[in-house]
């Protein structure tokens, strides 16, 4: 047979094999599956974007802390705009007219960029504006509503706490492609640190359009169109009960106060005053400069970015140390005479019975007994200097989670700071320093900074006898748990045999009888074995601070509590009445008919004549 013909057949066959898939692709393509036409006809189509609600923010008990609302972003497709009334779209949407032109200036100035492309005009758009604007549609056909969901708040508490959502503005686009132009996202609080659950996911529908870009009808009845997916609601640990009222009590006063559970580590409540007023969130932007400049820096949340002295709080950690490293019992006594004194050193006193052990030092805050127990720590024969007894007091520091971030997932933690030999080494010289140079530590001043969170996670550590969990602030959200890292304990270098006996002077500090000394009498709840420790942390630039931390009820504590005010003077004062109704509004949910008086003393003090401390950390002085 011929071979040239063979090849002539093969060649036949293998064309008409690849006419029929061709045709066969053509068929499917043109007759069976759209997906093709839908992207080929892009310039007759709309795709409308369909924005998903956001996922709601819930706390402990179900409580709405942040819902939604509906509202309207009205869009344009600026290439296609002709001229148009701006007066009346201005009374319309209820904006100005420089707003207008600087949006259409923008248009112009980026034209190239925008091409054809539908971009937002107005965002956050009521439901009355947008029932006028319909009505009047016919005068404004460039443009068109598009529903969204924005933030409302049914309690009037928790601005730092919560954040705020706001529109994605090209820093961030750049950073999160993920994103489009007119999407919003969470920035700061439970917003941002829950972005990821609670913004879903968009969806879009598709619409034939004309050449004046005129909507004419849905495309294939909408077979093509894809639903938005709303955001997972997220259950936090707040008691939002507990935060209204602790917001309440914090009013005209400069501060913050952290509450966490101490056998699971969530925050009950988390209060930076003066804060962000709830009302302003849904439009920050519209607030923002003058927020940005008010000398209390509202934006600036003091709970976990503000590194202060702890003052005499701090007495409870050294306390631990001392009993871990065998240089005291609870039966050392030290002497006091109005403070301590040594080689021309002298830190002051109040007035107090002389000698006191253990216990009564913490009840009454002895900085004299302080002073001896530290020195005892830095010059124990143990470690051969001072120096190397230095660095061990700062791994026992920082075992109870002090210089270091804690691990919570709140947004801009801060560290804070815990000395160590060579800092000091810096300062004097290697060798050039020794136990009195650094006494100030003793009482929780010199270079200590600690924010109240870590004051906070102090009281819970104590109150669990020498562990804590991290604290956080996300319970649930959708079906999932919180991270395993927040369920893992961590234990602090101190024996939990000794705790106890550091809990014992707490609780005669706030329970012991009268005339006995007892700093923080004032804390007493009947029925709560309120169990305390006073602090007032030494400012350079004004009044002292006022700090006091908590927890209660003694056995099986279900609340721990720092609270610091700034410039407020004595902790006695100020931060313990604050702590106090605050266990006591959590514990029994209401304030006993006795305790009235102090609730509304607390409610009506307006501290916020004295001087304002600064945000930045300033080292106090190295004496009481």
């Amino acid at each position: 047979m011929n071979p040239g013909k063979h090849r002539y057949q093969y060649l036949m066959a293998g064309l008409a094999a690849a006419f029929l898939i061709l045709a066969a692709q053509l068929f499917r393509l043109q007759l069976l599956d759209n997906s093709f036409k839908v992207s080929a006809d892009n310039n007759a189509l709309l795709y409308q974007t369909r924005y998903p609600a956001r996922g709601l923010i819930l706390d402990r008990n179900g409580k709405v802390l942040v819902g939604n609302k509906n509202t309207y972003d009205i869009l344009v497709t600026p290439r296609y705009v002709k001229d148009f009334d701006t007066l009346a779209l201005c009374r319309i949407l209820e904006l100005d007219t420089g707003y207008v032109r600087g949006k259409f200036r923008e248009y112009r100035m980026y034209r190239s960029r925008i091409g054809y492309r539908t971009v937002t005009f107005a965002s956050q758009i009521s439901q009355e504006q947008y029932s006028r604007f319909i009505e009047a549609a016919h005068k404004f056909p460039e443009f068109r509503g598009v529903p969204r969901t924005t933030r409302m708040y049914p309690y009037n508490a928790g601005g730092n706490l919560l954040g705020y959502v706001t529109e994605v503005d090209p820093a961030f686009l750049e950073r999160h492609p993920d994103y489009a132009p007119g999407d919003y996202t969470g920035r700061t609080g439970l917003e941002e640190t829950c972005e990821p659950m609670l913004r879903g996911e968009k969806g879009y529908s598709i619409y034939l359009r004309d050449a004046s870009n005129r909507i004419q009808s849905s495309y294939r009845d909408g077979a093509f169109d894809r639903p938005a997916v709303a955001g997972q609601d997220v259950v936090s640990t707040i008691d939002a009960e507990l935060q209204n009222y602790g917001e309440e009590l914090m009013r005209n006063k400069v501060g913050s106060v952290i509450a966490i559970e101490p056998s699971t580590g969530e925050i009950l409540s988390m209060i930076s005053s003066p804060g962000i007023d709830v009302s302003v969130l849904g439009e920050i932007n519209k607030h923002y400069s003058r927020i940005a400049s008010d000398p209390f820096t509202p934006m600036f949340n003091r709970a976990v970015m503000s590194p202060q002295p702890p003052g005499s709080v701090f007495k409870l950690v050294n306390a631990l140390i001392g009993l871990q490293e065998g240089v005291v019992s609870t039966s050392t006594e030290f002497p006091c005479h109005n403070g301590f004194t040594a080689r021309g050193i002298h830190v002051g006193c109040h007035a107090h019975k002389s000698p006191v052990d253990f216990t009564e030092a913490i009840m009454a805050s002895c900085n004299s007994y302080f002073c001896y127990l530290f020195r005892d720590i830095l010059e124990n024969p143990v470690y051969g200097s001072e120096a190397k007894a230095m660095d061990r007091w700062s791994e026992y520091v920082r075992s109870f989670g002090f210089g270091t971030r804690l691990g919570s997932d709140f947004p801009s933690e801060t560290a804070g700071f815990v000395p160590n030999s060579s800092t000091y080494d810096k300062v004097y010289g290697k060798g050039g320093w020794k136990a009195l140079s650094v006494i100030s530590l003793s009482i929780g001043q010199g270079e200590l900074g600690c924010t109240p969170l870590h004051l906070a996670n102090l009281a819970a550590t104590i109150a669990n006898r020498g562990w804590y969990r991290i604290p956080h602030i996300v319970r649930e959200h959708g079906s999932d748990s919180t991270d395993a890292k927040y369920s893992e304990k961590h234990y602090t270098m101190v024996d939990t045999a000794h705790f106890e006996k550091v809990i014992q002077g707490m609780y005669m500090a706030v329970n012991a009888p009268a005339g006995q000394g007892a700093t923080a009498r004032i804390a007493a709840v009947p029925g709560l074995d309120v169990c305390g420790k006073t602090g007032t942390a030494e400012n350079p630039h004004g009044d002292e601070h006022a700090v006091f931390v908590c927890f209660a009820p003694r056995e099986n504590p279900r609340i721990a509590i720092a609270v610091y005010i700034e410039n407020a003077g004595f902790g006695a004062t100020w931060a313990a009445p604050v702590a106090s109704l605050m266990v006591e509004k959590y514990l029994h949910r209401e304030i006993s008919s006795g305790r009235k008086y102090l609730e509304q003393r607390m409610l009506d003090a307006n501290l916020l004549h004295k001087v304002p401390a600064s945000p930045d950390y300033v080292p106090p002085k190295d004496d009481d």
